[in-house]
C-alpha cells in the first residue's frame, strides 16, 4: 500500500467514525453501549501511536519546509479527498522563507495543538521511534526497550508513552557513560515489569522510582537542611503553604490523614468537620450541590461506605470477619472533598478540640513499620518500610526502634497469639494490627483503598469450620469484600504468601494470578510481581495444585 492510498484509508476511518458516533447517541442496548467504550477505547490507543509516528514524519521528512502551494493543496483536499487530491498533495519543500520554523512550529500554529502537547509528542518520538540529527540522518530511539513495546500493536502504547516522558525528564540525573547507560536500562526493565503486570498500579511505582532517580543518595543532614513549613503567600485569596518532611515524618501525616478518611473513627466524625468549618465561615459548607453531583465514592453504600474502624478502641467493632458481609445503608455522608475535610480535621487536631464535643483529644495515629529481616542483614536500604508504602532511611528506622511502642507484627511470631483455630469468630486486636502492617491495603490488583478503610475477610467460611488464623485471612475493601462472595473474583491461597487474586475470564482472558502491589514500594512490587509470575507458570504447568478460598 503506497501513501496515497494510506491516507486515503485515515479519511474514510474518520468519516465512519463520525456516522457510527451518531447511531450511538440515540436509544441502543446496554450491550452494544459496553461494546462502543470498548471499541472507542481501542481506537484512542491506535490513534495516540499515530499522533506520535506523524509528530515523528513531520520533523523527519522536514514537512515544516512546505512551500505555500503544497499548504494550499492540503487545504483544497480537506477531510473527504480524493485519491487524486492526495496525489497531488505530496508537496514541495524550499528553502526560502517558509509559515514555520520547525515541526513543533507547524503542530502548533497549523494544526492548533497546544505547545506542551506538541513537545511532549516529539520527546516521546526521540525515545520510542528515533530522532534526527543536524545532518538529517535517523537516529536510534533513546529507550529501545520502550519503543519495541510501543510497536506492538497488541500493547496499549498511552501508558507505554507516558512513561518514556517520564523517564526523559529524568535523563540529567542518570549520568554520563557506561553507569548511566546501565541505570538507564534498569529504569526501562523495571517500567516494563510494571506496565506488563499490572497497569493499573504502574504509574504510582514508576513516579517512585524516577523520584528515587532525581533525589539520588542525599545525606540526612541534606535532608534536614529542606524540611520545614514554608509559607507561600496569599493566592487567590487563600494562604498556601509547602509542608517537606522526612518519611519517618510523613508517616504519622498519613496514618492521621487515613484515620479522618475513616468515618467510623473519632478523627473522622463528620458532623464534627462540618462543625468545625462553620466556627471559620459561620456556616458548614458542602462540595456538591446535591446528592447526584456527588461521584460515586462520596455516596453511601459505594466505596466509601462504613468500613471498620482503624483502631477498635475508637468505637464499636462492627462484625467485618463474617463470610456474608450485610449490604451497607444507602445513606451519603460523604459532603466534602478528601482534601478540604483533612485540612478540618488537622484544623481539629491544631485547636485541641475534640470530634465528639467530650473534651477528650482524638487518639494519636499510630505508624506499624514492617522490618524485612534478610534485607535488614544485607544492609539494604529500604529494609524498613511503612505501612502506607513509605521507605525509611536506616536512620529513621533506628530511631524508630528506640523511641516508638513496638509491636510484633511478624507473622508468625511467638510474642503473640495470632492464630486463633476455632476458639473465637472474630479476628482480634492483634490479629488484624498483623494484617494491616503486611497487607497493607484491599487485595483487589490496583485498588487504592488502605488498610485502615478494609475488612477483615475469611477466606474459609467460620459456619463451614474455617479457622480465625492468619493464613487463611484476607483484607478487602467494603466493594470487593461484597465482590468476593458474590464470586465476581477469586482468591487463591499460597503458602508462605499473601493470597492471589484471579479475575474471571471475561476481564483477564489470560488467567494470571494478581496482587495488589498499590501500597509497596516499587523493589517490593517488582518482587511480588515476580512471585507471581512464578506461581502462575507452576500452576499451568501442572507443579502447582491451588487452594481457591470458598465465596
Amino acid at each position: 500500500m503506497n501513501t496515497a492510498q494510506a491516507l486515503k484509508n485515515l479519511a474514510q476511518a474518520s468519516e465512519l467514525i463520525v456516522s457510527a458516533t451518531a447511531v450511538f447517541s440515540q436509544e441502543i442496548p446496554a450491550g452494544h453501549a459496553a461494546y462502543f467504550a470498548f471499541l472507542t477505547e481501542h481506537l484512542a490507543q491506535q490513534l495516540t501511536r499515530a499522533q506520535i509516528q506523524a509528530a515523528h514524519a513531520v520533523r523527519r521528512t522536514g514537512a515544516h519546509k512546505l512551500d505555500r502551494e503544497s499548504f494550499q493543496a492540503i487545504t483544497d483536499a480537506g477531510t473527504i479527498p480524493t485519491l487524486e487530491q492526495i496525489e497531488a498533495a505530496e508537496g514541495h519543500t524550499t528553502s526560502g522563507r517558509t509559515h514555520f520554523n520547525s515541526a513543533s512550529g507547524l503542530m502548533q500554529d497549523w494544526l492548533d495543538i497546544p505547545r506542551a502537547t506538541a513537545s511532549a509528542r516529539l520527546i516521546q518520538a526521540d525515545c520510542l521511534i528515533g530522532g534526527v540529527n543536524e545532518a538529517g540522518q535517523p537516529i536510534a530511539p533513546w529507550l529501545p526497550q520502550l519503543a519495541e513495546q510501543f510497536m506492538d500493536p497488541d500493547v496499549d502504547p498511552r501508558p507505554v508513552a507516558a512513561t518514556a516522558t517520564k523517564l526523559h525528564s529524568a535523563r540529567k540525573d542518570l549520568g554520563e557513560g557506561k553507569a548511566g547507560r546501565k541505570k538507564k536500562e534498569q529504569l526501562q526493565a523495571d517500567a516494563l515489569a510494571f506496565l506488563r503486570t499490572e497497569p493499573k498500579s504502574a504509574r504510582k511505582h514508576i513516579n517512585a522510582l524516577i523520584a528515587e532517580v532525581k533525589s539520588g543518595e542525599r545525606p540526612i543532614k541534606a535532608l534536614l537542611d529542606c524540611i520545614g513549613i514554608f509559607r507561600r503567600g496569599m493566592r487567590q485569596g487563600l494562604v498556601e503553604y509547602v509542608l517537606r518532611l522526612l518519611p519517618s515524618q510523613a508517616a504519622f501525616i498519613e496514618a492521621y490523614l487515613a484515620k479522618m478518611d475513616n468515618p467510623a473513627t473519632v478523627a473522622g466524625n463528620r458532623e464534627h468537620l462540618k462543625d468545625t468549618e462553620a466556627q471559620f465561615t459561620g456556616e458548614p459548607g458542602s462540595d456538591w450541590d446535591d446528592e447526584e453531583s456527588m461521584p460515586d465514592w462520596a455516596k453511601g453504600g459505594n466505596r466509601s461506605g462504613p468500613a471498620e474502624p482503624a483502631d477498635p478502641s475508637e468505637s464499636a467493632p462492627p462484625e467485618t470477619s463474617q463470610s456474608s458481609p450485610k449490604p451497607t445503608e444507602h445513606k451519603p455522608w460523604e459532603e466534602m472533598k478528601p482534601e478540604r475535610r483533612r485540612l478540618l480535621g488537622l484544623l481539629t487536631l491544631l485547636m485541641g478540640s475534640s470530634p465528639t464535643g467530650s473534651g477528650v483529644a482524638p487518639p494519636a495515629a499510630q505508624v506499624s513499620i514492617v522490618l524485612n529481616w534478610e534485607k535488614m542483614q544485607q544492609q539494604v536500604k529500604d529494609y524498613a518500610v511503612t505501612s502506607s508504602g513509605l521507605s525509611l532511611s536506616p536512620g529513621e528506622a533506628r530511631a524508630a526502634l528506640c523511641t516508638a511502642g513496638i509491636y510484633p507484627l511478624v507473622l508468625n511470631g511467638t510474642s503473640l497469639p495470632l492464630d486463633l483455630g476455632r476458639t473465637q469468630r472474630l479476628f482480634s486486636k492483634a490479629q488484624g494490627r498483623a494484617i494491616r502492617a503486611a497487607y497493607r491495603g484491599c487485595s483487589y490488583p490496583g485498588c487504592s483503598m488502605p488498610a485502615e478503610r478494609c475488612e477483615l475477610d475469611h477466606l474459609d467460611p467460620w459456619e463451614k469450620g474455617g479457622r480465625t488464623d492468619i493464613a487463611s485471612a484476607d483484607l478487602n475493601c467494603p466493594i470487593h469484600h461484597i465482590s468476593r462472595h458474590c464470586g465476581l473474583f477469586r482468591t487463591v491461597k499460597i503458602p508462605g504468601s499473601r493470597p492471589l487474586v484471579l479475575l474471571s475470564s471475561e476481564l483477564d482472558p489470560e488467567q494470571r494470578l494478581r496482587i495488589n502491589t498499590y501500597f509497596m514500594t516499587p523493589a517490593e512490587a517488582l518482587a511480588a510481581e515476580a512471585r507471581a509470575e512464578r506461581t502462575t507458570t507452576q500452576w499451568r504447568s501442572g507443579q502447582l495444585v491451588l487452594e481457591f478460598a470458598a465465596a
